[in-house]
């Protein structure tokens, strides 16, 4: 179960209850109903379309409402119970809790979890669960399983007073008392056998095969290594000594190979998360390497990487089982440890910064992308205005908030906790390339090349999550005054000299763009809209269509027409936005209803239509 999950309400007393869950299972979103849940982190109009949605992509969810609802909306999608993600009805008072689909996928965990938090009635229905307190086609995190196809045949053998051979090949110092523990007769006369092993096998129709994550592949390489040779170089070493791939927990390395991109495809095709060590930490091994190298000490500061990080990721007790293998500036060594690895409890993990726009400030405005990325950010960075927008969304995340301005003091607090192996979002609103944090983050990213103390930053990855941004707001609200071409200007003198706001002022009037003005006043600038207005008014006729939009998406939203000439500046504050169309653009109120702002494509004037 990778996905967050999902609760989803529909009126304000299941959402109630969904917050109370929520509290207790970080990551965790409310949808809400529109018009009936006030505060969720994402609003939707259709219940059995979402939960359609929410199932087709793989999402769990814990749905408050009927039975009903959610086996009619979601029976048509049912077809392979290997890949449907966990569903979940929870009672609106809480007493019930049953794991309707995916059972053994982690609907039946996630039903534990909801108990413990509840205090409720949980229906657990699969078989083996109910007489072993186990499924073996779901085993515990930590272990995987190959030949799974059999367990159907084993369970029902089992559930009906039958046997299991089981061979054990791992150390008794390993826990698997999930499994013995769990009160399935063995017997080596049974027809059909499970096998305990982090070793390859050979796979038989009748075997189902137990992989512990008790592997760790040390990796070292030079820089720009090709990444199918790295593949293959692994490959070829697994193969040589009988080593299963199921079993690796993790790959790891130095942390400056935090952006190699062989060990991150390497990572991705293995399906394993890539752990990453300071020198410092990798050196303290050097008494347990096989061949310690001065050489690679002088370059990276530890005497060994690919041994030294395979012991590091294994723990104390842990031991070399491949020693260090060479291969075209490739290394890799593999450590074997006496209980399951946890990836997240070892070195850290490649630091993300992502920045996310998050729209005008409606939760329904607000791309699923960003609520997915913010959901898994550990660390969340911005003015405190923005996050707090965010509402529920980022009750679970350590939260660093910063008062208007201090822009760049933002943008470096995020990189410094990338650096730290975090996952962080930066939050803006709108789109965050759009007057906002991506550009600045770019700007920092390019200065830290030549900048001592920044090297880690270089190596972060980095990735912008695009918003709807104030002007496309704007543009919905009030009609389709972009539907020609049109420019942003903002108006802010803060970053950009006034004479060069002028010349694009004076550009885009003469050009007959249809202009959306950011940043038209703030606290202490209130004069450059008057001018603004004064340049445009050259070009333009004073009956110009203009349109204002204040505290898009958010409470207390206004939307007002005028003409330019009646614009005026104590119309205006610094949530507010205008549009000022072209000399096309026109207002349109069909008989009582709003009036729309619309600038024409032109198409009408086409000869042929067709």
């Amino acid at each position: 179960m990778e996905s967050s999950p999902v609760i989803l309400t529909i009126n304000e007393t299941s959402a109630g209850l969904a917050r109370k869950v929520r509290s207790h299972l970080p990551g965790t979103e409310i949808h809400g109903l529109v018009g009936r849940v006030l505060d969720a982190d994402v609003h939707f109009q259709e219940t059995v379309k979402h939960l359609k949605t929410l199932f087709s992509n793989g999402r769990p969810i814990i749905a408050i409402l009927s039975t009903g609802i959610l086996i009619r909306a979601l029976a048509p999608l049912l077809n392979d119970k290997f890949s449907e993600p966990p569903v979940l009805i929870l009672s609106e008072d809480g007493k019930s809790i049953i794991p309707l689909l995916g059972g053994h996928r982690g609907a039946n965990e996630i039903g534990h979890r909801l108990n413990s938090i509840l205090g409720g009635n949980l229906s657990v229905t699969t078989a083996g669960d109910l007489r072993f307190g186990v499924s073996l086609d779901a085993p515990p995190k930590g272990w995987k399983i190959i030949g799974g196809e059999n367990i159907k045949v084993v369970m029902a053998d089992l559930l009906n007073g039958g046997s299991v051979n089981l061979c054990d090949e791992t150390s008794n110092d390993l826990d698997k008392n999930w499994l013995l523990g769990a009160g399935i007769k063995f017997s080596k006369k049974a027809r059909h056998e499970l096998i305990i092993s982090y070793k390859a096998q050979s796979e038989g129709l009748k075997k189902t095969i137990f992989c512990p994550s008790i592997l760790s592949l040390g990796i070292g390489c030079e820089r720009g290594v090709d990444s199918s040779e790295l593949y293959t170089f692994i490959n070829d070493i697994l193969s040589e000594y009988n080593l299963n791939k199921e079993s690796i927990a993790c790959i790891s390395t130095i942390e400056i190979k935090e952006d190699e991109v062989a060990i991150s495809d390497l990572s991705a095709a293995l399906e394993v998360p890539l752990r990453l060590f300071t020198a410092k930490e990798l050196n303290s091994k050097t008494s347990q390497v096989s061949d310690p190298s001065k050489y690679v000490f002088s370059v990276v500061g530890s005497h060994s990487v690919s041994e030294a990080s395979a012991l590091s990721a294994a723990g104390s007790d842990g031991e070399l089982i491949v020693p260090k293998q060479v291969r075209s500036g490739m290394t890799c060594a593999v450590a074997i440890a006496k209980k399951i690895i946890d990836p997240s409890a070892i070195g850290r993990a490649r630091g993300c910064l992502y920045v996310i726009g998050i729209g005008p400030g409606s939760a329904i405005w607000r791309s699923p992308e960003a609520t997915n990325e913010i959901a898994k950010a550990s660390d969340i960075v911005g003015y405190s205005l923005y996050l707090d927008l965010l509402g529920s969304l980022a009750d679970d995340k350590s939260q660093h908030r910063f008062p208007l301005g201090q822009e760049n003091d933002r943008v470096v607090k995020a990189l410094d906790l990338a650096s730290e192996g975090k996952n962080v979002a930066l939050i803006s609103s709108g789109d965050a390339g759009i007057y906002a944090m991506a550009s600045l983050v770019f700007e920092n990213l390019d200065r830290s090349m030549t900048e001592v103390g920044r090297e880690a930053w270089q190596r972060l990855e980095v990735r912008v999550v695009p918003g709807i941004s104030a002007f496309q707001a704007i543009a919905a609200r009030i009609g389709a005054p972009f539907g020609h071409d049109f420019c942003t200007i903002s108006l802010s003198n803060l970053l950009t000299p006034w004479d060069a706001i002028e010349r694009r002022l004076v550009a885009a009037a003469e050009g007959d763009f249809v202009i959306a003005l950011y940043n038209p006043v703030s606290v202490k600038r209130k004069e450059q809209l008057g001018i603004a207005k004064d340049i445009i008014l050259k070009y333009r006729d004073p009956e110009t269509p203009v349109a204002l939009g204040k505290n898009l998406g958010r409470n207390n939203e206004k939307i007002s027409f005028l003409t330019l000439s009646e614009l005026d500046v104590k119309l205006i504050d610094m949530l507010t936005i205008v549009v000022i169309g072209s000399s096309q653009s026109k207002l349109l109120q069909c008989n009582n209803q709003s009036k729309h702002m619309y600038t024409p494509r032109g198409y009408s004037n086409k000869k042929d239509l067709n």
